[in-house]
């Protein structure tokens, strides 16, 4: 092993400086560059967030301004009844105006009321409660419509809920576990 001279540590320590330096440096770049991209990432993020929300607002802006105007027509309604500026057949045909303003509403997208039926359809409809019969040609009859069901695109959003018939021996019995 040769002896170390001052300056040989010199020249050694320098060395080791100038390399602890270098890597110093290297760190600081590499942090500079990980800040750039975390700054471009949030900014990036946060853009998409700007458009998601904007989409959305785009895409529920034309059903809110509908609903909106329904609800125009219900305080013109309101109005009207609190004031009993209407005779009992105007509030009649109003209502009734509400009513189809409403499903218009819902037809402008694509919604439409389920078909009625004669027989139960358990595609469209949900039995909330049988009548038995003692007549077979009104086993599985609707007898009314309790809640209108609709559906968009040919697929249900919600069932019609209707009373059914069936017949004595087939309806199931109160208390049973059927």
């Amino acid at each position: 092993m040769t002896p170390r001279t001052p300056r040989s540590d010199e020249l050694h320590l320098d060395a080791l400086q100038a390399e602890v330096a270098s890597l110093r440096e290297l760190v600081e770049q590499q942090a500079r560059r990980e800040d750039l991209q975390q700054r471009a990432f949030d900014e990036l993020y946060a853009e998409l967030k700007q458009y998601k929300d904007d989409f959305i607002f785009q895409a529920e802006k034309p059903l809110l301004l509908d609903l909106l105007l329904f609800h125009d027509s219900l305080r013109w309604f309101q109005d009207g009844v609190i004031r009993k500026e209407m005779s009992a057949e105007v509030v009649a045909d109003s209502f009734q105006f509400l009513v189809d303003e409403f499903l218009e509403l819902l037809y402008r997208r694509d919604v439409v009321p389920v078909e009625p039926r004669e027989g139960f359809d358990r595609e469209t409809q949900k039995a909330i409660q049988v009548i038995p019969t003692d007549d077979r040609g009104m086993d599985w009859k609707v007898d009314h419509v309790v809640k209108r069901g609709f559906t968009r695109g040919g697929k249900v959003l919600r069932p019609d809920e209707v009373v059914i018939h069936r017949l004595k021996s087939a309806a199931p019995k109160r208390g049973s576990d059927e």
